[in-house]
């Protein structure tokens, strides 16, 4: 069983980060935690190891393409003048909000700091990825569903 500390310094980080969701896994336990919407209640899953086992093989799946990151890397040289808006954590990529739904941007998109650009999903947490500068999207270098890894170019703007 989880400690009781470690769960209230779980839900302070979440609330202090702004956090909808939180899922940790390890050998001994799961720990999955969801903030409330208004009027509903905490929820807390927590799981055996027996469900662990099944979660780790999907881990060395995840490295196989990191090995396609490098011919994307090689094209990003070869655009000079364009700033590339990064992956800012390991996960996978999603261009759009949902599967039935359009890309955020596309290839000729005006974009600002505050446009959303893509979805990166890390451990069940899907984190909106804003463009962090302005100018028209030249270049798209990921695909949906993709792993991505901190620092991987996702995109290529050139300033306006």
């Amino acid at each position: 069983m989880i400690d009781i500390r470690k769960l209230k310094e779980l839900i302070r980080l979440m609330v202090a980060n702004d956090l909808e969701e939180l899922d940790l896994r390890d050998e001994q336990q799961q720990v999955t935690i969801r903030r409330p919407g208004p009027g509903q209640e905490p929820q807390v899953i927590h799981a055996a190891p027996a469900q662990m086992m099944a979660a780790a093989p999907a881990a060395p799946a995840a490295a196989a393409p990191a090995v396609a990151a490098a011919p994307v890397a090689e094209g990003v040289d070869a655009d000079a003048g364009t700033n590339p808006i990064e992956s800012p954590m390991v996960g996978t990529f999603y261009s759009s909000p949902a599967p039935d739904k359009p890309a955020f941007i596309s290839v000729g998109d005006t974009v600002t700091a505050d446009t959303v650009v893509c979805i990166v999903e890390a451990m069940k947490i899907f984190n909106e990825i804003k463009a962090e500068t302005e100018g028209t999207v030249e270049k798209v270098l990921a695909k949906s569903g993709d792993a991505v890894e901190f620092g991987q170019p996702l995109f290529l703007i050139r300033p306006n």
